[in-house]
């Protein structure tokens, strides 16, 4: 009975990594809101792949951070790469085996009874791939879009499954987003895609991700010799028996080597108790670890053990309640400036047959929208009118465009829309009264003058001159 419950009871890692999933997403009350916490948490990077965007994460991705720190300038680079130095040079790739959320899920999957695909000079030569994934995806891209001052976090975008399974998966599943159904195009279709084949595969080769593609691990590898904590062998006991390479699953061709996520299992199966945790004593012959030679030392192991598991579950409960009480989603103030949140509107409809009853308010779309102030007399305007009307039929899945005409000779708008503009995507429509709209949004006199908004309606650019494709283009990728 004992050694049945010792089998179904998980290890003391797999509780450690279920531990700090739920520390990394103890925003509980954002998996029933559909909200993503928005909180002062969220600006500290967590050790860990955890998407941003999961309902309950409590803070940043690393590797999101870091993409996002090229265009931060140097504070932010400063910020975030010192953070993950610290990561780096404490635990090394520990971190992948005790402390990633993604981990644990690619793990959970393993356990499934298939046939397995053991590793191999193959499984080995691939694991050298998330070192061009770390390089190209993580620095390479998001380095050059920088230069160009357009954000794109191109890992994170592309790849990540984690960010597809606990971002957009998380809030797809709650009935309050949805609206976020009608932004779904071909990018999260590819994502969503490999999400999918990357799940199944765990199913069959261990940590398939983790192994082949993760750019974290790529990079936390590379601090496995001098990291802090990790495991270590005692050279002048090893046999050279490799009894520990070949139980380990990953693809290590040593023991602490750059594939090492310090799970562990090694030092069990090591016949000469050469291999240990650093700054943990090694087992002497026995079995027995030094301390425990002494009984006294037994029971103080237990006392000291004890206390750390009540502070890690209070540390775990405080958490929790204070994300269920805390404010996910600080209000954001309606303005005019960058972050603001737009002010509403309604703005009657254009068509071409003249101005009809029907409105729009361009902060109340749900997604990402353009507004656009224009007029037939200005002939910046009209020469740019044909680019927005190109971007709204690209993005017709995820993206409105509003082209609001002046109140100066509007009376021609309905004429020009229905000859050059009758099956356009663009949803015209007329400022109120004295511009009111365009006042109230900024405009001081100047057209063209264009802004764009976020799926929450806050203000994310504002452009006072004439636009071309491109520029339309970044502004919506940047947000997508």
């Amino acid at each position: 009975m004992k050694k049945q419950l010792k089998k179904w009871w998980p290890s003391k890692r797999k509780l450690m990594q279920l531990y700090f999933a739920l520390l990394f997403n103890a925003n509980l009350k954002g998996f029933q809101t559909g909200n993503i916490y928005e909180g002062n948490t969220k600006s500290v990077c967590i050790p860990g792949l955890n998407c941003y965007s999961c309902p309950g994460a409590v803070g940043a991705c690393p590797l999101g951070s870091l993409q996002g720190a090229y265009s931060g300038g140097h504070s932010a680079w400063f910020y975030v790469g010192g953070i993950l130095l610290l990561y780096c040079v404490m635990f090394g790739r520990l971190i992948c085996g005790w402390l990633c959320p993604f981990g644990l899920v690619q793990e959970l999957l393993y356990k499934i009874k298939t046939p397995k695909v053991r590793k191999s000079p193959v499984t080995r030569a691939l694991s050298f791939l998330k070192y061009a994934v770390l390089a190209f995806f993580v620095v390479i891209v998001p380095i050059l879009y920088a230069i160009r001052d357009v954000p794109l976090p191109a890992f994170c975008k592309y790849i990540c499954p984690a960010g597809t399974l606990e971002g957009g998966i998380g809030l797809l599943s709650n009935a309050v987003n949805d609206s976020y159904f009608a932004m779904l195009g071909p990018l999260f279709t590819w994502k969503f895609l490999l999400m999918v084949s990357i799940l199944v595969g765990c199913v069959f080769v261990f940590r398939l991700f983790c192994r082949f593609v993760c750019p974290l691990g790529a990079l936390y590898g590379l601090f496995n010799r001098i990291s802090l904590f990790g495991v270590t062998v005692d050279e002048p006991k090893c046999t050279h028996c490799n009894l520990c390479v070949g139980h380990c699953k990953m693809d290590i061709r040593k023991v602490g080597d750059a594939e090492c996520i310090g799970c562990g299992e090694c030092v069990d199966v090591c016949p000469t108790n050469a291999i240990h945790f650093k700054h943990v004593k090694p087992k002497t012959s026995s079995g027995d670890t030094l301390p425990e030679t002494v009984k006294g030392h037994k029971t103080a192991r237990l006392i000291t053990r004890s206390i750390a598991v009540v502070l890690m579950l209070a540390v775990l409960g405080g958490a929790v309640t204070y994300y269920w009480t805390a404010d996910t989603q600080p209000p954001v103030e309606q303005g005019n400036e960058i972050g603001d949140r737009c002010y509403s509107a309604q703005l009657n409809i254009l068509h071409g047959d003249g101005i009809t009853e029907e409105s729009v308010d361009p902060s109340a779309e749900g997604r990402i929208t353009i507004i656009n102030f224009w007029g037939t007399w200005c002939t910046p305007c009209v020469n740019e009118l044909p680019y927005f009307d190109q971007i709204a039929t690209d993005y017709a899945d995820s993206v409105s465009v509003i082209a609001v005409h002046t109140q100066m000779i509007v009376d021609t708008a309905p004429d020009y829309i229905g000859k050059y503009y009758p099956d356009s995507r663009i949803t015209f429509a007329s400022d109120l009264e004295n511009e009111g709209y365009y006042a109230a949004l900024g405009g001081r006199g100047t057209y063209p003058y264009t802004v764009v908004l976020d799926e929450n309606g806050v203000i994310q650019n504002i452009f006072v001159e004439a636009l071309h494709y491109e520029d339309l283009q970044q502004a919506v990728e940047a947000l997508m």
